[in-house]
């Protein structure tokens, strides 16, 4: 039970707990609800009627409650700006991993307080929208000393930090790749993995084969860093039953997947699925097939991809609609998958659901319904985020 100094938020129209044990279906829906937050934690759920005396108290006033949204794959720690790359693609010219380079020399060329104003500027962009947890990647350096640089910037913004130095091979290197995957694994590595949870490589045509990813992945997990990948985004390819065979946390993209993949996915206890719609959107490409994954039992998260060239969104809530509208997920789906899968994505039990215990991260919706965020694209909806039981809108 919360103690008097506790604050509840009553009378929420639909609360999504994520913990079917607390309500009805896999979203563990409860109607007119109340939550009680102590310190920066969930005490108590449950209805309204029935909650705790608090000091204080927030009345929802018929709006929908959900867990902050769990984003497990951004981009954010760069410099420059691609808005003529975007603008001739979207008049015509095909997406390729190349485009990556132009950010490169940009964020090599920019100073850590450029960097660091950039990466808090997404962030909290994305925060005012719900999203309470960000993994940042690195790989717009792609030199031990930048690499090493963005990731303590990543790391004052976030605890979910990932080495992506094999984002592409570095331009000094197009004629030599195997010496890059050994600076990548080796002095770059030791730079790197002590700012650090997550290993990941764009393991795609134009990037890194499946031979060059596997030893980068096994050289991270030697440094205890999990695994993840970039799989199987712009073509078929080893990326996804990689991640599986090395027990990553995540296959992310999965655009372009085999019977074999989606089958690997399904029978996989570890690795999730993570879906990017704003990529294909921001690229003119296919969608991938949520409702193949899903129908086969493959875990799937939703991410905004949030990166200056392929995908420059950091909208949870656009995600949803688009997958929604696009990928053959139901609202109930795609809500699940950008919260409680996002959490599983990160392997993490603490958010991503509204629970006694877990981190008192929540979004308030100006909507009676988590529906609404597929049902009314493009409208912003946060009334209200509570991050680690603080109120930031």
């Amino acid at each position: 039970m919360a103690d008097a100094t506790a604050t509840a938020i009553t009378h929420i129209a639909s609360l999504v707990t994520n913990d079917p044990s607390l309500g009805s279906g896999p979203l563990g829906l409860i109607q007119d609800a109340a939550v009680v937050i102590d310190g920066d934690r969930v005490a108590w759920v449950g209805e309204s009627s029935k909650a705790p005396a608090t000091d204080n108290r927030i009345v929802a006033e018929g709006r929908a409650l959900i867990p902050g949204f769990v984003d497990s794959h951004s981009h954010v720690v760069f410099a420059g700006d691609r808005t003529e790359e975007f603008n001739a693609r979207m008049s015509g010219r095909a997406y390729s991993a190349g485009g990556i380079r132009t950010t490169v020399a940009a964020t090599r060329a920019a100073s850590n307080n450029v960097l660091h104003a950039n990466a808090g500027r997404y962030v909290r962009e994305a925060l005012r929208q719900g999203t309470t947890t960000m993994e940042i990647k690195s790989g717009y350096g792609l030199t031990v000393e930048d690499e090493s640089r963005a990731l303590a910037v990543a790391a004052a913004h976030t605890d979910e930090v990932t080495y992506l130095g094999a984002h592409i091979v570095a331009p000094e290197f197009a004629d030599d790749p195997a010496a890059y995957v050994d600076l990548v694994t080796g002095p770059m590595l030791d730079a790197c993995a002590p700012y650090a949870r997550w290993i990941d490589v764009f393991c795609e045509q134009g990037a890194f084969d499946g031979d060059q990813a596997r030893a980068v992945l096994i050289a991270g997990a030697a440094r205890g860093l999990i695994p993840r990948v970039h799989a199987n985004q712009l073509s078929y390819g080893p990326g996804v039953r990689l991640a599986v065979e090395l027990g990553a946390a995540s296959a992310d993209h999965c655009t372009h997947l085999t019977d074999a993949d989606v089958d690997a996915l399904a029978s996989s206890g570890e690795t999730v699925a993570t879906l990017l719609p704003g990529a294909e959107f921001s690229t003119r490409a296919e969608y991938p097939d949520a409702r193949r994954l899903l129908d086969a039992g493959a875990r799937v998260a939703l991410s905004p991809d949030c990166n200056p060239g392929s995908s420059f969104t950091s909208s949870m809530a656009f995600c949803v609609a688009v997958a929604v509208r696009e990928m053959g997920m139901t609202p109930d789906e795609a809500v699940l998958a950008a919260t409680a899968g996002g959490a599983a994505a990160l392997r993490r039990t603490d958010v991503g659901r509204i629970a006694v215990g877990a981190r008192a991260d929540l979004l308030l919706l100006d909507a009676p319904s988590h529906v609404h965020l597929a049902y009314r694209p493009g409208v912003p909806l946060a009334a209200a985020v509570w991050r680690g039981g603080e109120l930031v809108k």
